[in-house]
């Protein structure tokens, strides 16, 4: 995909972090932007700075959970622009602890929004791009925990580690089909400025943490400070959505923005081919 002048973005996680980073280089390309996020007064900020710039925006609170509000997400933002050019699925949340203590319904929730969300919504956007026969491209926001793997993360590493998988088989699919007019892009980044930190204030009904002791206990409090620490010691965002587009238009399908990690990915690579079984004193 090279042109970008009034094609139509959609981008899920809108309101904060990588997709408020994106949402501003769409605008800078002249997009369309149909932005959607569960925050909606930080949407609607979002979307009134965008708006200030020139850029033509719409915006949807959604909680991406359900394949039902997926389904109304896409319909939306077709009836609004006629057809989605680019798609960014960016929303997700971030926590860590192990499975014997994290209760289910926080895996459900993580992959609900981290791996269910993104699939829903390609299965709904692909068909009309496909037919469109246009240049398209999917942007999939998974993280270096898709390909490394680190203590105390089981639930976000199956998510984010099943996005990259997915993306894989996807463009293998698209490859055999003859599929040639949408391209797809996987970003892997580690610790960024993003608001994952305040996953709790946005979390869906579905999911409600009442009446559970856990949240409660000094370990879910520990959880929460740890997230937040990491997420604010992050690297800043600045920069973000440029090297995501130049990605873009250079139909990159892995982009790891933090090459320091890829001794990382490089030793773990080496110890599954040499049968080495993981340890976390040989991380």
């Amino acid at each position: 995909m090279k042109e970008f002048e009034n094609r139509t973005a959609l981008i899920t996680g809108a309101a904060h972090g990588f997709g408020a980073e994106m949402a501003k280089e769409a605008a800078n390309r002249k997009m369309k932007l149909f932005l959607v996020d569960i925050d909606q007064p930080a949407l609607e900020k979002v979307s009134a700075d965008l708006a200030e710039t020139g850029a033509e925006v719409a915006t949807l609170v959604a909680d991406l959970t359900t394949f039902e509000n997926v389904q109304k997400m896409v319909e939306a933002a077709n009836q609004k622009f006629g057809g989605i050019d680019l798609l960014i699925n960016n929303a997700g949340i971030y926590f860590e602890e192990t499975i014997w203590d994290m209760p289910l319904r926080d895996y459900d929730w993580m992959r609900s929004i981290n791996l269910d969300a993104p699939i829903y919504t390609m299965h709904e956007v692909m068909p009309d791009m496909i037919k469109r026969q246009t240049p398209c491209h999917i942007v999939n926001i998974s993280s270096i925990s898709g390909i490394i793997t680190h203590l105390g993360k089981y639930a976000y590493h199956a998510t984010k580690h099943g996005l990259l998988a997915a993306s894989e088989a996807i463009l293998y699919d698209m490859n055999m089909a003859g599929i040639t007019n949408i391209g797809m892009t996987v970003v892997c980044p580690g610790y960024y400025q993003t608001d994952l930190h305040h996953h709790e204030e946005h979390r869906p009904e579905a999911f409600t943490n009442i009446m559970d002791t856990y949240y409660e206990s000094d370990k879910f409090a520990a959880r929460q400070k740890f997230v937040e620490e990491v997420i604010t010691a992050g690297k800043p965002l600045e920069g973000f959505g440029p090297l995501v587009f130049e990605a873009i238009e250079n139909d990159q399908f892995y982009l790891l923005p933090d090459g320091d990690l890829n001794d990382v990915i490089s030793r773990r690579t080496l110890r599954i081919l040499g049968n080495v079984s993981p340890h976390i004193t040989i991380l």
